[in-house]
């Protein structure tokens, strides 16, 4: 019997041991990933600086000059997109490309969500109409033609868009 404590005595400290570990290295990445924020934010202060006052953005370094020519010639369009809500992108997108019944359905689009992060493993956006009803109600026609729209706007190896109604039920989905 003492052989068989010492054992599973060892194996739940070696358990306790990996899960603490485990933690720990959890930690490392989420100071590495607030570092990089901090670093994209590090970015966009140059930018700021250089709108305010030209000659730090000039007696900054030459990564800091390459920006600021960028940010003057294509990212200010991409701002303005990247402020515009997920739901705004995607109906601006449709405006330009889609057919007149995707329009049609896509003006009744709400919010937008998990459509910016993607992974390509499994990936889930869901998008919310003011379509009432649920599955037996008006929203369901309507509902296919913007998860298509959807696919034509986002691409993923495994992703799969879920249409919801005003009250939350599901009208339909796709994959994207």
């Amino acid at each position: 019997m003492g052989m068989k404590t010492k054992i599973a005595l060892g194996a739940v400290v070696g358990i306790a041991v990996i899960g603490a570990m485990s933690a720990n290295s959890g930690d490392g990445d989420g100071d590495a990933k607030s570092d990089s924020r901090t670093s994209a934010s590090a970015g966009e202060k140059p930018g700021d600086g250089a709108k305010a006052d030209g000659a730090k953005a000039d007696g900054g370094k030459t990564d800091g000059g390459k920006a600021d020519g960028a940010s003057d010639a294509e990212p200010a369009g991409d701002k303005a997109v990247e402020k515009a809500s997920q739901a705004e992108q995607f109906k601006a997108f449709v405006q330009k490309n889609g057919s007149p019944n995707e329009k049609d359905a896509v003006s009744h689009v709400t919010k937008v969500q998990g459509a910016d992060e993607q992974n390509d493993i499994l990936d889930a956006a869901d998008v919310y109409t003011d379509f009432t009803g649920g599955l037996m109600g008006e929203g369901t026609g309507p509902a296919k033609l913007i998860a298509s729209a959807f696919a034509d706007w986002k691409d993923s190896e495994n992703g799969l868009v879920t249409v919801y109604d005003a009250e939350g039920e599901i009208l339909g989905n796709g994959q994207f």
